[in-house]
């Protein structure tokens, strides 16, 4: 009975302070919350008024008003915007849309955008009104007003309200629960484990094993808040995932009217003659998975070399063609080389040169005076195409990978107010492996005539930092992560890179992976019993392909359980067989799988099942579909989107992935089994514990893999660079624009 009296000497003191806490915590977290969202709209409406300001200085020479009005109607496509009203100089309202109070005076509405009055309510809810003058160059033109709809921060609120009543009744349960158990224990152990907290010990440590009692019930606390701390995460996740939608809304609001041009080697499509027909194809290319997405929202021109042997008759006269076959979203630009351009740039300098240099992948580049002058003078071809493509004084041109270190500069000469974004696909080398290339300074000096240089990682980024800083004369802010040289300043960031994510009705239309299953075993004659591995890559060096092997033939060594009841197959789409590296490398890859079958499998049934062919992507997908691990072993790799691809086509949330911890993608994705592809026992225990991995295990981490690749996918990584790209831009005219005024003045 004593204890019982002491226990509720403490619980209701502590259930009274819960509940005030809780109670007065609501009302200051909706404060909060309405001031910050009221702060962000007002930004927001500046961002609008600003890019908007040109176009309404135009529509108002307009007698009839029609031009303002479509100008506003187009504005109101951003589903924030409801309402939108024009005043004179005078005060007087004299365009509005639609929903736009008739009551509402211009200085009503300055009164209510300056918090002097109560809120705004119009039809449908609340609104977040903001008053913006509106200058020309006869001085002020009139007022802008923008009427931003708030009912989603009092869905929000309701939201935090609930979470964090539920947080704080689990919170006074669980502390009522272990006062509890802790009073029933004796003196002597409530005294052993106040000596232990005073240690420092208790939740940091386990308790003394005086009290035993508390580790389950802490340990059940901490689930509890992951659970709903993870609920609340996906609770809020679905409306910051990107997508085409929100990408071109993005380009109709910060970047509205704004030309994209895309600059790469590789083509989106090919298309090649095939027995007298003219036959689309599209080329395997982690490049291409990631920006042809992008290209479809953007509408846009895509520059690159015609490689096709059927592309001379796919183009029109201007050697242009409206891609992907039968919808049109684009245009591609085909630029054609010579047999000795292509040898010299793409083989030679990128490839023998610039490839080995960037990977660190134990093959040693090699660097021609010839090589560098092709290299040199394609970029120029391809940097007179976009300026011939370009319809205005400032387009936004996307300069993809090492191919073109040298066409940012080259633009930026004949276009000095493009944004010129390039994003270096592959790894970036610390400056002393940079400083083998004998045109070290040349090829910095053109990657920085960009206005945003862009990386997988923020290592690669580091890296590139620390090689200009050693070798041109720069003044870098390493706070910012910007590089001033040559009267321009360079934004060096980290985007990595993605791949854009199944929409619901393409993955409706998949087969399911029992079908998926049945067709690959059958089309490779795989027996039905075996248990199957794949690998998706170009015949690489860099792709630790030979590695994978050995770790295969170890797997089968140490665990001979596995021998005849597993089948590995290898994806090796042909690549750059032209240079002998490449040549040699897939002949040593042939010879290990003619071992390793000779030493494990039969003829009917090999262990390896090399594929050195080009399969399209819906055959590569119901591969991933079928497979129960999916091996990832690059030997250096800027991210590798093959895992990613896998991970997407899992929706069945089966499969394992191995990955190796030298991918830039291993950063994302902790959940995958991480691997040194040099160390061949820990590769083949990995591949061990995917292939007795508990069904609950590879749900629970494919689910968060799936998670990760479905919210930063390609809409992502190309949404923060044009939003970045929108930013500069702002930022670039309105310096223009003070600068006119001073020359005015």
């Amino acid at each position: 009975m004593k204890t019982f009296r002491l226990q509720l000497r403490f619980l209701v003191p502590l259930v009274i302070i819960l509940a005030a806490t809780a109670y007065l915590a609501l009302p200051v977290m909706d404060k909060l919350t309405l001031r910050w969202f009221a702060r962000d709209l007002d930004m927001r409406g500046a961002l609008v008024a600003n890019a908007l300001s040109d176009s309404l200085t135009d529509a108002l020479q307009e007698p009839r008003g029609r031009r303002l009005q479509a100008l506003f109607e187009r504005a109101l496509q951003d589903e924030r915007l409801v309402a939108i009203g024009w005043c004179s100089v005078d005060g007087k309202v004299l365009r509005h849309t639609q929903r736009f109070p008739d009551s509402l005076t211009c200085e009503e509405a300055r009164e209510v955008a300056a918090g002097k009055d109560a809120e705004l309510h119009i039809e449908g809810g609340p609104v977040h009104v903001s008053f913006h003058t509106i200058t020309g160059e006869a001085g002020p033109a009139g007022n802008l007003v923008l009427m931003h709809d708030l009912s989603f921060i009092e869905r929000r609120s309701q939201q935090t309200r609930k979470y964090m009543i539920i947080l704080f009744a689990i919170l006074g349960a669980s502390i009522a629960l272990v006062t509890v158990v802790v009073a029933q224990l004796s003196w002597r152990g409530w005294v052993s484990g106040a000596r232990a907290l005073l240690r420092g010990e208790g939740l940091v440590r386990p308790m003394v094993p005086a009290a035993p009692e508390l580790a389950p019930l802490a340990a059940d606390l901490r689930q509890r808040l992951r659970d709903l701390e993870d609920e609340y995460r996906r609770a809020q996740r679905p409306e910051d995932v990107w997508g085409p939608e929100r990408l071109q809304a993005l380009l109709r609001t910060q970047l509205r009217g704004d030309e994209v041009i895309v600059v790469s080697n590789r083509e989106p499509y090919t298309h090649e003659v095939n027995d007298g027909e003219l036959v689309v194809r599209r080329p395997a290319s982690g490049l291409v998975t990631a920006v042809e997405p992008v290209m479809r929202a953007c509408s846009g021109t895509w520059i690159a070399h015609g490689s096709g042997s059927g592309d001379r008759k796919a183009v029109d006269r201007h050697d242009r063609v409206a891609l992907p076959p039968g919808q049109q979203d684009y245009l591609l630009r085909r630029i054609w080389l010579t047999p000795e351009q292509e040898q010299g740039y793409y083989y030679g300098f990128a490839n023998e040169g610039l490839w080995p240099l960037c990977h660190v992948a134990h093959v040693r580049p090699v660097f021609r005076e010839g090589d560098w002058e092709h290299y040199r003078a394609v970029n120029q071809l391809f940097a007179d195409a976009v300026v011939a493509e370009a319809r205005s004084e400032d387009p936004v041109v996307l300069v993809q990978d090492y191919h073109f270190a040298l066409l940012p500069a080259m633009v930026r000469r004949r276009l000095p107010r493009a944004t010129i974004l390039t994003f270096w696909h592959i790894p970036w080398p610390n400056p002393e492996s940079f400083g083998i290339c004998p045109w070290r300074s040349e090829i910095l000096e053109g990657m920085l005539g960009s206005t945003i240089l862009g990386f997988h990682t923020r290592f690669h980024c580091k890296n590139f930092i620390e090689t200009v800083d050693r070798y041109l004369e720069a003044r870098i802010e390493h706070e910012h992560s910007t590089i001033s040289f040559g009267g321009e300043q360079t934004l060096v960031e980290a985007y990595p890179i993605s791949i854009e994510w199944p929409s619901p009705e393409a993955a409706r239309e998949w087969p399911s992976p029992g079908q998926c299953r049945a067709e690959v075993f059958e089309r490779l004659g795989i027996p039905h019993a075996h248990r199957v591995a794949v690998g998706v890559d170009r015949f690489d060096y860099t792709k630790g392909i030979l590695e994978r092997l050995n770790a295969v033939e170890r797997m089968l060594e140490k665990y001979p359980e596995w021998r005849d009841r597993i089948t590995f197959v290898q994806v090796a789409a042909p690549s750059r067989s032209a240079l002998e590296e490449y040549r040699s490398f897939r002949e040593r890859i042939e010879r290990a799988t003619e071992r390793i079958n000779a030493r494990f499998g039969r003829p009917e049934a090999p262990v390896i099942r090399l594929l050195a062919q080009h399969h399209e992507h819906e055959e590569v997908n119901k591969l991933y579909r079928a497979a129960d691990v999916c091996l990832v072993t690059s030997l250096h790799d800027g991210m590798n989107l093959v895992c990613k691809e896998f991970v997407a086509a899992r929706d069945d949330e089966r499969g394992v992935l191995i990955l190796s911890r030298f991918a830039g993608a291993a950063r994302e994705m902790p959940e995958a089994l991480i691997v040194n592809p040099y160390h061949v026992e820990e590769t083949a225990d990995a591949l061990q514990q995917a292939l007795t991995m508990p069904p609950a295990e590879q749900r629970e981490r494919m689910a968060s893999l799936r998670s990760t690749v479905h919210e930063f996918n390609v809409y992502r990584w190309a949404g923060r660079m044009l939003t970045d790209a929108a930013r500069l831009r702002l930022r670039q005219r309105v310096s223009e624009r003070v600068q006119r005024h001073h020359a005015v003045d």
